[in-house]
């Protein structure tokens, strides 16, 4: 499995995200004051290389791209191409969106999501096309419990395919029914063996209701792979009264770095993946895994929780930007 290659990674739980560094919007906060005012595909592309060289530096081995992250697969192989010493770099992306913002930041529409076998036909070609044999995991993006990708045996079929030529097949999740996405996943078998060995769901100290379900999934032998980790930004700073604010000084650790190392004392978190979209961030972020939380200190930190509703009811408003 491709993910055994991270257990000699100086930072084996820590990966890199492309989703704010592939495009010219997304939904995190800050965008303005982090990236540069004209973001054409060449400054992007700098900034997304400085942001893997940062990564690469500190020690994360773990990549996470997607089809729909605008040129996050093409910055990718460009940098993989100019760094051939990283051949301890495991490499994961997503299909199931395909990107139609035509690199316009007021887009009407971003992307768009469908989870058919003629989307994956199509979105494996490309990513084949752009990182070859250094496609080591291929997630479907963004399963909710509805998606017929949950019960396509045409798909699976295809999926199981690609497993056997040693690509770690997955799933990410999204929205208030993870949990039951990802208990959904758990059943998905062909030719009686479990089809997915890893899953990517959002998991931070604002939204923490799909965590007995990745604790299933772990327990189940799959690989737990934690996004939005830092909740969109929102959880980047935090007020001086607030438990994420007075955790912080008692550790002597920034916000950012303290819900990082929040999600990474769950035990079955195998990955936690920083966001960032500047190299500052990279290395602020990194320090998470040397930061020590003790019981009390978590027990602070689960007052931060909201409902899920209202969590992705928030989440939804957020402005592409």
């Amino acid at each position: 499995m491709p993910f055994e290659r991270l257990l000699t990674a100086p930072l084996p739980r820590l990966g890199i995200g492309l989703a704010a560094v592939g495009r010219p919007a997304y939904i995190d906060l800050g965008r303005a004051a982090d990236l540069p005012a004209e973001r054409s595909v060449e400054a992007m592309r700098d900034r997304a290389h400085a942001v893997l060289d940062a990564a690469y530096a500190v020690g994360i081995r773990y990549i996470d791209a997607a089809r729909s992250y605008g040129r996050a697969e093409e910055f990718l192989a460009s940098w993989l191409d100019a760094h051939p010493e990283a051949t301890d770099v495991v490499v994961g992306s997503k299909w199931g969106y395909t990107y139609t913002a035509d690199w316009r930041v007021d887009a009407t529409v971003h992307e768009v999501k469908d989870h058919g076998t003629a989307t994956y036909d199509r979105q494996i070609a490309e990513s084949r096309a752009l990182l070859g044999d250094r496609l080591d995991v291929y997630q479907i993006h963004s399963v909710t419990p509805d998606s017929p990708a949950l019960t396509d045996r045409e798909l699976h079929a295809r999926l199981a395919r690609l497993a056997a030529d040693g690509v770690a097949v997955g799933l990410s999740t999204s929205g208030p029914l993870q949990a039951e996405a990802i208990r959904a996943a758990l059943k998905a078998t062909v030719d009686g063996r479990r089809l997915f060995s890893c899953v990517q769901a959002t998991y931070n100290l604002l939204e923490p209701s799909a965590g007995p379900a990745l604790a299933e999934a772990h327990e189940a032998g799959l690989t737990v792979i934690v996004k939005e980790a830092m909740a969109n930004g929102r959880l980047a700073t935090a007020d001086r009264e607030s438990p994420l604010a007075e955790v912080a000084d008692l550790t002597g650790a920034t916000p950012d770095a303290v819900a990082l190392a929040a999600v990474l004392r769950r035990p079955w978190a195998g990955i936690v993946l920083s966001g960032a979209a500047t190299t500052g961030q990279v290395t602020a972020n990194a320090r998470a895994a040397s930061v020590a939380l003790d019981a009390e200190q978590l027990a602070r930190l689960t007052a931060l929780a909201e409902p899920a509703p209202a969590y992705w009811r928030h989440r939804s408003r957020l402005p592409w930007s």
